[in-house]
């Protein structure tokens, strides 16, 4: 590629106002393989500018129009797969395997979903005399993370473009090279000129300044709660929407009436993917106290058959974290973990074996977790689970509701009524039952601290609506 040192801004890869460069780590070699630049409010104004002026027209486009823009998109997007499946292993550290199957295949699947949304989408309702109208919010927006760059990057642009809004896009700057071919993509996609912006940098010198700016309509922002709350913050003095997808703490209840060995062994699983960190997965894993001591040899032999190392091996299961301050923190809650009197069934401390270079960290599972823990109330983001024993169901349910935040839940049990039942009672945008497959056209969103807002399908088209009521329309 050629355009890692410039932004998309009005139809064309252009130059930042002044000279500023970022190293773009591989987290697998701990070395440098790339530069961007780095934007200021200068380039933001510009980005935002651009999308000001393209709004009018393109908020006119017609479903059709913009349903054939979404389809060339997906077309060239599957051109580029296995090129956005490396990039996305050399950014983030991602198995190689993992990178096709899951990373680069998220943004391919919302892409299909948000296509499947628009073909039956309605903009335009009777009720009587009065016409209800969704109409497109205006300039918005967009901040996505390191974790799952395709997958946020398309689950904001997506529908955005699907609604008829005209948008700037922040990637994460510490994995900013997938957002980039994504922009090439845009271009070769035909996108009219100033729709579509990118303009890589850090929160405070670009992320701010776009939830701040006054000719920002709306920000759709992904990432950690406490940078969500600085992003609404900005945003507040223009009463501009804020739509948010935060942090998690997901609770996983294993019933007492479940298959315990495969409940255990997808659980584990699940919480270890992408090395930990997805902001949904179940870090909390409750278990029956009469079965706890079986859940943890269950739980040790799954994690220690996780093979730890090179993104580029075949059988590599978990690559590295992100960066040196993402490891950082995570061995600062394992140890806070060991401090607080938790079992270390396995993992614990510094590298796996035979790793000298990396942010690997070790598959780490915690048995006898109290729920006032450090280890049980805040997100560590790696490969680490907590397993609590609990007494009663009602217990389990009153512990698993009881954090600051709501993304997920997940319920383990041989009998679905019974399943459900508790998944009624817990307060998560999104309970999975028995480990189901991923559902791009179900809501995901958070309650509390986890965020406002869903996205996936056509309920991502609505955070970029505004609804209109023409009353005396006529019929």
């Amino acid at each position: 590629m050629s355009n890692h040192l410039k932004f998309y801004i009005d139809g064309a890869f252009v130059d930042p106002v002044e000279e500023r460069r970022l190293e773009v780590i591989n987290p697998a070699t701990e070395e440098a393989f790339a530069e961007i630049a780095l934007g200021g409010a200068r380039d933001v104004d510009r980005a935002v500018s651009a999308a000001r002026k393209a709004f009018p027209g393109f908020a006119l486009t017609t479903p059709a129009q913009r349903l054939a823009l979404l389809e060339r998109m997906l077309e060239l997007y599957n051109a580029r797969y296995d090129e956005i499946a490396q990039i996305v292993s050399q950014e983030m550290g991602a198995p190689l395997k993992f990178a096709r199957e899951a990373q680069a295949w998220a943004g391919q699947v919302h892409l299909e979903a948000t296509i499947e949304a628009l073909r039956h989408f309605s903009f335009e309702t009777p009720r009587g005399s009065t016409r209800i109208i969704l109409e497109p919010i205006g300039v918005v927006g967009l901040i996505t993370p390191w974790n799952w760059p395709l997958n946020q990057i398309v689950c904001k642009v997506a529908p955005a473009i699907a609604a008829g809004c005209t948008m700037v896009l922040k990637p994460s700057e510490i994995a900013p090279l997938s957002g980039v071919i994504f922009a090439e993509i845009m271009h070769d996609a035909g996108v009219p000129a100033g729709v579509f912006n990118l303009v890589n940098g850090d929160g405070p010198s670009v992320g701010q300044v776009l939830s701040a700016h006054p000719d920002i309509d709306m920000m759709s922002f992904t990432g950690s709660t406490r940078a969500g709350i600085s992003v609404a913050k900005s945003a507040a003095d223009t009463v501009k929407r804020v739509a948010q997808e935060l942090g998690g703490k997901s609770a996983n209840i294993i019933l007492s009436d479940a298959d315990l060995e495969a409940a255990v062994t997808a659980g584990v699983e699940a919480c270890f993917a992408n090395s930990g960190q997805s902001c949904d997965a179940p870090t909390r894993m409750f278990v029956p106290a009469a079965q706890h001591a079986q859940a943890l040899e269950i739980a040790r032999a799954v994690a220690e058959r996780q093979k730890v190392g090179d993104p580029l091996a075949d059988d590599t299961v978990l690559g590295p974290l992100v960066s040196k301050t993402q490891w950082e923190k995570v061995q600062r809650l394992i140890k806070a973990g060991i401090d607080e009197g938790a079992t270390l069934v396995t993992g614990g401390l510094g590298r796996p074996d035979g790793l000298t270079r990396g942010y690997y960290a070790k598959p780490t599972v915690f048995g006898d977790v109290r729920h006032d823990m450090t280890i049980s109330r805040e997100e560590i983001f790696g490969p680490v689970l907590s397993i609590l024993p609990y007494r009663t169901e009602a217990e389990a349910i009153a512990d698993a509701n009881d954090t600051v935040y709501g993304l997920a839940a997940y319920v383990a049990s041989t009998d679905i009524a019974h399943a459900r039942n508790v998944a009624r009672q817990l307060r998560a945008g999104t309970v999975n039952i028995n480990y189901p497959a991923w559902d791009t056209h179900a809501p995901f969103g958070g309650y509390r601290q986890s965020g406002n807002g869903r996205e996936y399908a056509d309920w991502g088209l609505h955070d970029f609506l505004e609804i209109k009521g023409v009353v005396g329309y006529g019929t």
